[in-house]
C-alpha cells in the first residue's frame, strides 16, 4: 500500500492515533501508540527497545540473548511495513500498524517476522508460493473470578454457543471489519474453550492474520469483563488448545495448487507434494518445540487426546501429526496438527517452510501413511517421537543443522535462552511447591 493512500485512510476514517505493533518471540502483541499527525515521520522508523525480543511473557528480562550486552541495552529502529495499516473497529479513531527491527541499519534477523519472510522467500526461488491459516482454539474466562464462559464440555453445543451471543457477535464482527475474514464459530470440548476458524491467505499476511486475530480475540474479550487465552494448556484436566496450521502449496502466482495431481495413483498427492510432507516428517522433532514453544504447550504432545505424539501423517487422519485433505486441485491441503494456540504464527510457518524446502530439495521418500490409530505407532520404535518436554525439545532443534541454519545464530541464542530460562522456572516451582506458576507466566498474556 502506498503511503499517501495510508494517509488519506487516515484523514477519511478521523484517525486519531496509530499503533505500531510487533509480536516478541512469543507472539505477544506489543505496541508504541502515536498521534497520527506524527505518523509520517514514525512511519519511517521508530524508537523501541531490541530487549522486547529477550524477555518472557510478562516482561523479565532473560540473560545470554544477543538484546543486552551485545547491543548495549540499545533500542532499535523499527520499520513499518505499509501493507499491514489497518483501521482499528472497535478502538475509536484509532489504526496500527506492524513493524520490525533494524539495528545499525540492518535488519535484526533473529525477529519472527523476519524469519518467516525470509523462508517463504526461499520457497518462491522454488517457484512456489503458500496459502495458509492457522486454527486457534482459546479459552474464555471471567476475568474477575477465573471462572470459565462456561463450566460443562458440551462440543459444539448450540446452547453454548450461545452462553454469551453478544460477545460471540463482538467477536465475528470485529474481526471481520479488521480483515480477518471469519469462516466458522463454534465451542470446543473444554470449559469456556473456543474455536474460530477464517480463510487462509498468501505469503506473510497468513501469519499477519494469525497475529492479529489473536491480539482481537484479547481484546474484544477483556472490553467485554472476560480474559481470553491462547495458553495451549491452561487447565491440566481438560482439553489443550491446538494451533493447527493448514497450509497448501501453489505456483508463483497463487493460481495452481502443487499439492493434487489426478493423475497419480498415490492418493492424489503430487510428487512435490510428497517430498514436502516427507521433509516435514524428517524435521517433525526439531521443528516441534518452534510450533509448540512453551513448556505448558508441550504438554499437549501425548496419544489419545486428539494432539499428535509422534511424525506420522494419514488422509484425514486426525491421530497423525500431518492430516491431508483431498479435494482437488484448490482444495487439496495439510493441517500440521503440531501446532499449540501458543505458538508464535511466524515461527510455526518458518519452521514448516524450511523442512518442507528441505524435503522437495532432496526428494526426500515419503513414508506409508497411517490408516487406523496413529497412537498406537507411539509404542514403536520405528517412529520419531515429538518430545513433549522442554529439554527433549531444545536437544532436537539443536541437533538438526537444517531447521537450526534455517533460523540463524542469533536466534539461536535468543530462543533457546528463552526455553532454558523456562526450564529454570519449572524447576524452581517444583523445588517450592508452586502448582500455578505455568498459569502465572502465561495465562493473561498469552
Amino acid at each position: 500500500m502506498a503511503l499517501e493512500k495510508i494517509i488519506t485512510q487516515i484523514e477519511e476514517n478521523n484517525i486519531e492515533f496509530v499503533r505500531f505493533e510487533f509480536g516478541d518471540m512469543y507472539g505477544i502483541a506489543r505496541s508504541k501508540l502515536v498521534p497520527s499527525r506524527h505518523f509520517r515521520e514514525k512511519v519511517n522508523g521508530i524508537n523501541m527497545p531490541l530487549l522486547h525480543l529477550a524477555m518472557d511473557p510478562q516482561g523479565n528480562l532473560v540473560k545470554g540473548t544477543p538484546f543486552e550486552d551485545d547491543t548495549g541495552y540499545a533500542d532499535g529502529i523499527w520499520m513499518s511495513d505499509l501493507n499491514t495499516f489497518r483501521v482499528i473497529p472497535w478502538s475509536p479513531n484509532t489504526a496500527e500498524i506492524l513493524v520490525e527491527p533494524t539495528f545499525k541499519g540492518n535488519p535484526v534477523s533473529a525477529f519472527p517476522r523476519y524469519i518467516a519472510r525470509k523462508q517463504l522467500e526461499k520457497l518462491q526461488e522454488l517457484g512456489i508460493s503458500l496459502l495458509s491459516a492457522h486454527e486457534h482454539e482459546f479459552y474464555v474466562v471471567h476475568r474477575d473470578t477465573k471462572k470459565p464462559l462456561y463450566d460443562d464440555i458440551s462440543l459444539r453445543s448450540t446452547l453454548r454457543n450461545n452462553t454469551d451471543p453478544d460477545l460471540v457477535e463482538d467477536l465475528l464482527t470485529n474481526l471481520y471489519k479488521i480483515g480477518i475474514n471469519v469462516e466458522m464459530f463454534d465451542t470446543e470440548y473444554g470449559p469456556g474453550q473456543m474455536e474460530i476458524t477464517y480463510k487462509p491467505d498468501l505469503g506473510i499476511r497468513a501469519a499477519d492474520n494469525a497475529h492479529v486475530f489473536k491480539a482481537t480475540v484479547k481484546e474484544i474479550c477483556h472490553r467485554r469483563g472476560y480474559t481470553a487465552t491462547f495458553m495451549s494448556k491452561p487447565l491440566a484436566d481438560h482439553s489443550g488448545s491446538s494451533g493447527h496450521f493448514c497450509h497448501s502449496l501453489w505456483d508463483i502466482n497463487g493460481k495452481h495448487g502443487l499439492l493434487y495431481d489426478p493423475n497419480n495413483n498415490y492418493m492424489g498427492l503430487s510428487k512435490l507434494g510428497r517430498h514436502w510432507i516427507a521433509g516435514i516428517l524428517a524435521h517433525a522433532p526439531a521443528i516441534s518445540i518452534l510450533m509448540a514453544p512453551t513448556v505448558n504447550c508441550l504438554k499437549r504432545y501425548k496419544p489419545f487426546i486428539c494432539s499428535p505424539c509422534n511424525a506420522t501423517w494419514g488422509i484425514d487422519n486426525r491421530t497423525c501429526a500431518l492430516r491431508l485433505k483431498v479435494n482437488g486441485e484448490r482444495g487439496t491441503y495439510i493441517e500440521n496438527r503440531m501446532g499449540a494456540s501458543g505458538c508464535n504464527p511466524y515461527l510455526s510457518m518458518a519452521a514448516v517452510i524450511a523442512a518442507g524446502v528441505d524435503g522437495i530439495k532432496r526428494e526426500l521418500s515419503l513414508p506409508d501413511a497411517i490408516v487406523g490409530n496413529a497412537y498406537e505407532k507411539c509404542k514403536t520404535s520405528d517412529v520419531a517421537i515429538l518430545p513433549d518436554n522442554m529439554r527433549d525439545g531444545v536437544k532436537a532443534f539443536m541437533e538438526d543443522d537444517v531447521i537450526r541454519d534455517a533460523f540463524g545464530e542469533d536466534f539461536q541464542r535468543c530462543f533457546v535462552n528463552l526455553k532454558m530460562h523456562e526450564i529454570q522456572s519449572e524447576e524452581e516451582a517444583k523445588k517450592s511447591g508452586d502448582e500455578n506458576w505455568e498459569n502465572k507466566l502465561f495465562f493473561d498474556y498469552m
